[in-house]
């Protein structure tokens, strides 16, 4: 099954927000941010701005009719500073001119004159001050008090985990357009439209009614257009209202990368203990997550990191603690696993840690440790339909697992200046969105007199292959071909109250939505084949289009049926709604059943170290994924491929650097490096698991978004098995990401 896009991506044709044609007399925006980390705005100068020529407007908190406020679970980030300066890019003043680069060189005429006030960039000192974003949130489950002495081996250990850029193609985007009796129509580059059009409506004084958010489609996301994407379309809509005419805002991508929240650095303190039959018994861990000035989605990465402190293992006793920081960065926000891929390398570190000192490897506790049917998650909930030991069993046995520890020991014996790691990374990743009430869905479906139907849902495109999947969803549903059926664009006039696409649900809920809708109408056509046959409506199933009753081929075909149905009145059109069963969570008493089912999985990584120059290579990647019962076996496989590249980058190469003010200094592709061709596993080996097939979710398929990109952190400890086979003497160390330049300071020097 071809991916919906592919043509017109290959030809050049799809249209992204900077593509879409604009009228003459659309005008351009450039922001003016703040320079400094902190401080307070004594006098802000945009005369010599307002001077300069095209420029039409230079618009400040001042201009705003409705609120100065952009929060979403958390009101504390205003659209435009007003007094008080909090890191640097926030923005101040956006000029409005006739062409960008006018609006830009304007940008470079505004002048503030600025107090500096001292700066937190650490988030354990935020702690310090209690600079917290909310109070801090404790899990617990067994008996934390007496554990420690049933175990033979503890240890204690401190893990950090870097920030992350998300590196999409089309960088933050939205073009608005006024209409009549103050309507607005923003086309934006958003996962979450519902989010722009009431978040603009709050900053505009409007009702939500008068504000049209469209997306077609985006070029990747990733997290980062989740809630960021929100200020630039409710600045570009403020200017627009304000002017009356259309206007764009496009950052490039070194504004993007400067301006935009990062995924969550974390610095964390585990203690974990094992009994004298290698089972964890007891496990605590604190974490201090830097949020950045505000919440942005802090408070609910926080969560679902602290719901994934295990991975995917049972422990019996355990304490989790979280605390979001709040400090003078960019606020940080959603990115591909959401606070998982943290908790699951203090997790993994922590395992790597007592292994070491017990002298155990690593496997071994790993395998030993694994969920089985019924085990308890720390938040009370039970594993169901759980593939852990079997997906971790499987990749053992199809990778021939003895056969590559042993070559790996063969090698590493022969080999003084070269050596070779592996790791085993086990995953767990619960689906939902631990919001409950985000678990929900529309979708709005019209079968045309030709037979041919469209399809609308409040799911965002964005390369993960939502539309295909819905297609096929639909196409399944009625049995007609999948060229009959076309998506339409993402619109909040279309289908109201959407949910973000986000999570790996986007499938899940609005597919589920749209198989709804269809079955809807089907029932109305079987009504109507029924009354033609002469037959009852059980009796009747249409495959491959064509009608047939009692298990014959009947005269009636699809196109046949619609027609006749249309003109014997009958409705041809379905909205339906769709909200994910039996998920519940009372925060009171850290308790519930947050996540409608798991994505298991165990992937075998294997590197190779160049001991003189502390270089390294991925030489294989092999997995074995739980996808439930894939609807596009070639999207899900493109997926878990991507993801896992994207997640060895986080582990190894992909290192963001600030300067003393706080300034990026990675702030393009020269300086900060991602994983290309040349860096990639050099085999990349997936398979889904047999039999796994998922009674919670639609036609049996699984989320694939996020789980994947959790097998990378293997990467990691594959790296520091393959150092410490040259230096054996020293201990291991937990602070991602692993650059060449830490590894050759671990193999001849002092390792940072």
């Amino acid at each position: 099954m071809n991916y919906l896009d592919t043509p017109d991506h290959t030809r050049g044709a799809s249209l992204f927000v900077d593509d879409l044609p604009v009228t003459t007399d659309c005008l351009y925006a450039a922001l003016f941010v703040s320079p400094i980390p902190h401080g307070r705005i004594q006098k802000l100068h945009i005369s010599n701005a307002q001077k300069c020529d095209g420029v039409v407007k230079i618009l400040t908190a001042k201009d705003i009719p409705g609120e100065n406020q952009i929060g979403n679970i958390i009101l504390d980030e205003q659209l435009f500073a007003e007094e008080f300066l909090y890191f640097v890019g926030q923005p101040v003043a956006l000029v409005v001119a006739v062409t960008d680069k006018q609006a830009r060189y304007a940008v470079t005429q505004i002048q503030m004159e600025v107090e500096k006030i001292p700066t937190v960039f650490d988030a354990r000192k935020a702690a310090e001050k209690g600079q917290l974003i909310a109070p801090s949130r404790t899990l617990c489950i067994g008996d934390m008090d007496s554990v420690w002495s049933r175990c033979t081996t503890v240890v204690k250990g401190t893990v950090e985990s870097g920030g992350q850029e998300h590196v999409y193609l089309e960088p933050q985007s939205v073009v608005v357009f006024p209409e009549e009796k103050q309507g607005l129509k923003i086309i934006s580059s958003t996962q979450s439209p519902t989010t722009v059009q009431r978040i603009t409506a709050r900053v505009l004084g409007l009702p939500m009614n008068k504000i049209e958010v469209e997306v077609r489609r985006i070029g990747g996301a990733f997290g980062g257009k989740e809630e960021q994407a929100t200020s630039y379309a409710v600045m570009a809509a403020l200017a627009a209202s304000k002017i009356q005419r259309p206007v764009k805002l496009i950052l490039n991508h070194d504004e993007d990368m400067r301006l935009t929240g990062k995924r969550h650095p974390y610095s964390s303190d585990f203690k974990i203990g094992i009994d004298s039959d290698k089972k964890i018994i007891g496990y605590e861990v604190t974490y201090y997550q830097n949020a950045g000035a505000a919440a942005d989605l802090s408070t609910s990465i926080l969560e679902r990191t602290l719901l994934h402190s295990t991975n995917t293992y049972f422990i019996p006793n355990v304490r989790v603690t979280g605390l979001s920081c709040r400090t003078n960065c960019v606020p940080n926000t959603a990115f591909r696993g959401f606070g998982a891929p943290q908790a699951m390398f203090v997790m993994e570190s922590a395992i790597c840690k007592i292994a070491e000192i017990s002298g155990v490897p690593v496997w071994e506790i790993q395998q030993h440790n694994l969920l089985s049917e019924g085990d308890a998650f720390p938040y009370g909930a039970k594993a169901q339909n759980c593939h852990a030991l079997r997906s971790f069993e499987a990749a053992i046995d199809q990778f021939h697992f003895d056969e590559v520890t042993q070559k790996i020991e063969t090698y590493n014996s022969l080999n003084h200046t070269s050596k070779r790691g592996y790791a085993i990374m086990p995953i767990c990743y619960g689906i939902s969105f631990t919001s409950k009430f985000l678990n929900q869905a529309g979708a709005l479906l019209h079968i045309y007199i030709d037979g041919s139907v469209s399809v609308s849902t409040g799911a965002v495109e964005m390369g993960q292959g939502v539309f295909t999947k819905v297609r096929k969803i639909v196409a399944q549903t009625l049995s007609i071909p999948e060229d009959r059926i076309i998506i339409n664009s993402t619109n909040t006039r279309t289908v109201a109250n959407t949910s973000p696409t986000a999570a790996s649900t986007a499938t899940d809920l609005n597919g589920m939505a749209a198989r709804f809708a269809a079955l809807a109408v089907l029932d109305r056509l079987k009504g109507v084949a029924a009354s033609i046959l002469s037959c009852e409506k059980v009796d009747l199933k249409i495959t491959d289009g064509n009608v047939f009753c009692k298990g014959l081929k009947t005269d009636l075909t699809w196109s046949i049926l619609v027609n006749k149905s249309y003109f014997s009145r009958v409705n041809l059109s379905a909205q339906a709604f769709y909200a994910t069963p039996h998920i519940y969570y009372d925060k009171a008493i850290e308790k519930g059943q947050p996540f409608s089912y798991y994505v298991y999985g165990a992937a075998i990584i294997e590197v190779t170290l160049d001991c003189l120059r502390g270089t390294y290579t991925i030489d294989s990647v092999r997995i074995v994924h739980d996808a439930g019962k894939s609807l596009a076996p070639l999207v899900d496989q493109g997926q878990v491929e991507g993801a896992v590249v994207q997640g060895i980058g986080w582990m190894t190469i992909e290192e963001l650097l600030y300067g003393e003010n706080g300034c990026l200094l990675t702030d393009s592709l020269m300086t900060y490096k991602v994983p290309d061709i040349h860096f990639a596993p050099r085999e990349l080996e997936v398979v889904f698991l047999d039999n796994a097939d998922n009674p919670n979710a639609v036609l049996q398929t699984k989320g694939i978004g996020e789980p994947p990109f959790m097998y990378g952190i293997g990467a990691y400890f594959a790296i520091m098995q393959a150092m410490k086979a040259y230096k054996k003497d020293k201990p291991a160390f937990f602070r991602a990401p692993l650059t060449h330049e830490k590894v050759l300071m671990f193999l001849h020097g002092q390792q940072r």
